[in-house]
């Protein structure tokens, strides 16, 4: 049961109904009824994943590295999430399981899954080996920039499920 009011769309007022009704139409998970208790923090995650939506990174990889940091960080909520988008954004399921487990097949997308659990282990500290595997495997600056932000986002909505104990409204994902 969720510790944070539940903001129910159909009789939300205010700025809070303007984004259930606009960018949120449709979209009425539990995670942003939660968030909806404070608009601007819900206008703070819708902004940054809108960002990032127009980036460098690849829809499929920026899935990796949201299950890679949920399931490092116990997060159900955004692995049954990101499970549901990445298969969407083209993953298989094995690759999504893969991404959990922090090694995936696909050399370009396990590079990802690499340095975002390097930042999460390193508390960004990460080695310039780190940064040059990345870059090996064909990535630039920009790219990088963006693995910080996807970490930075899959902090903020981890850490806000663990807090609220959010109620998983998504598919159930597999068990690893």
């Amino acid at each position: 049961m969720p510790r944070l009011a539940t903001i129910d769309p159909a009789t939300a007022t205010g700025h809070a109904k303007e984004i259930f009704d606009g960018p949120l139409k449709g979209k009425h998970l539990n995670i942003f009824k939660g968030m909806a208790n404070s608009p601007a923090a819900l206008d703070a995650y819708l902004g940054m994943a809108g960002a990032l939506s127009k980036g460098l990174l690849t829809k499929q990889e920026q899935e990796a590295i949201q299950l890679a940091l949920g399931q490092s960080r116990g997060c159900d909520y955004c692995i049954a999430a990101h499970t549901m988008l990445g298969k969407g954004a083209g993953l298989t399921e094995t690759q999504t399981i893969e991404a959990r487990r922090g090694h995936v097949t696909d050399k370009k997308i396990d590079a990802v899954v690499k340095l975002a659990l390097a930042i999460e282990e390193k508390r960004g500290h990460v080695s310039a080996t780190d940064l040059a595997n990345f870059k090996a495997a064909g990535f630039t600056d920009g790219h990088i920039a963006e693995v910080v932000a996807g970490h930075a986002i899959a902090t903020y909505t981890n850490y806000f499920n663990h807090l609220n104990e959010t109620t998983v409204d998504l598919p159930a994902f597999p068990k690893i």
